[in-house]
């Protein structure tokens, strides 16, 4: 029996690895140490890598093959290349800047907007909450604009001219982005150098280039390391229309994804830095699927001005005794649903005369 899962398993993934262009076939694949041969010469925003030096190939080796080591990554990271890395490459030349620094984004959160690490960074350029609003993200409970490639790509390249003209060098700039400015600055004082190449520094920060320019020397000839993609195999770029939207009180997100007649997580995928299910009161910049503009506005209104109609029927005055599983159950409906509605802070208690929103449970499609 455990023979025939296994064999079942075995064919689900070459099948799998086959669909997306990577064959499992070691023989059609280069071997690792054939793929870390070669390379004569290596730059990162034009400044020389010193791969001649043996202890720099190895670092750098170490990278390239862990990346390769793991195929079905590096897969999605050419797949999703295309969907964001070209409005990332036009943003960097309007601003003059390298392109190669596009390859942080890949090392930073494999191009995944709801990308997370322990230290509180998020997003496709892990911007950490304090650095982003320092950079003019909108960061709280509703918006958190780190999630939002266009944004966020614009405060990551704010930040790296900052660090550029504190560093001269791109290399030593990347460094500060990943452990701080400050930190860098001490190690340079202490250890007398302002090589990248020559500093001890924290682990990761030692790691962070090299895993830069893996992905960049697997993403310029993914062919080399045997990634064989076809056009159709990867992502198409983001298409969308925008809009603005002045809400003059809260609204629910649902009714944007109905005035452009599409699901409310196409709304939130289009614009994964809004948090929950509402637009808090003031003007939003809406991204909307293509096409969908065309009336939109009128559609939005009519949407609108119902929805106000109802929440007029529909307040529950809260009395003594109650709590929210009990009104939940005397209306029919999911807790949860009464929770969205209302936007409910479970930490905060409920109190007689507060007042609730709820609808029919007919009404809940």
């Amino acid at each position: 029996m455990k023979k025939t899962i296994f064999l079942i398993l075995a064919i689900v993934l070459t099948l799998t690895f086959e669909a997306f262009g990577a064959s499992t076939n070691p023989l059609d694949l280069p071997s690792l140490l054939t793929s870390v041969k070669n390379m004569d010469s290596l730059s990162f925003c034009g400044e020389q890598v010193p791969i001649k030096n043996q202890e720099i190939l190895e670092r750098l080796e170490k990278e390239l093959l862990l990346s390769l080591g793991d195929r079905p990554q590096v897969i999605l990271w050419l797949k999703r290349s295309r969907r964001y890395l070209p409005y990332i490459e036009k943003m960097l030349k309007e601003n003059n800047m390298p392109e190669d620094l596009k390859y942080m984004a890949i090392a930073e959160s494999a191009l995944l907007p709801h990308a997370g690490s322990k230290k509180g960074a998020i997003g496709f350029w892990q911007i950490l909450p304090d650095t982003g609003r320092r950079y003019g993200l909108i960061i709280d409970d509703t918006m958190d604009e780190r999630r939002n490639i266009f944004a966020s790509t614009r405060a990551a390249i704010a930040h790296l001219k900052a660090l550029y003209e504190l560093m001269e060098s791109w290399t030593l700039s990347a460094a500060a982005y990943n452990m701080g400015e400050e930190g860098l600055e001490a190690e340079i004082m202490v250890q007398h150098t302002r090589d990248y190449y020559r500093l001890y520094l924290p682990l990761e920060t030692q790691r962070f280039i090299f895993r830069i320019l893996s992905a960049k020397l697997i993403l310029s000839e993914p062919d080399r390391f045997g990634f064989y993609l076809t056009d159709a195999d990867y992502y198409p770029p983001l298409e969308f229309d925008r809009i603005s939207i002045d809400c003059f009180q809260e609204i629910p997100l649902s009714l944007v994804a109905k005035a452009s007649k599409t699901d409310f997580k196409v709304i939130k995928d289009l614009n994964p830095e809004i948090r929950g299910h509402y637009l808090t009161e003031g003007t939003h910049s809406i991204l909307i699927p293509k096409g969908a503009t065309n009336g939109f506005t009128s559609r939005y209104k009519k949407l609108v001005k119902e929805y106000e109609g109802k929440r007029t029927d529909r307040i529950y005055i809260i009395k003594e005794g109650d709590n929210l599983s009990s009104i939940a159950d005397k209306f029919d409906v999911p807790l949860t649903v009464l929770i969205i509605w209302n936007r409910i802070d479970l930490n905060k208690p409920i109190h007689p005369g507060d007042r609730l929103i709820i609808y029919p449970k007919n009404k809940l499609n």
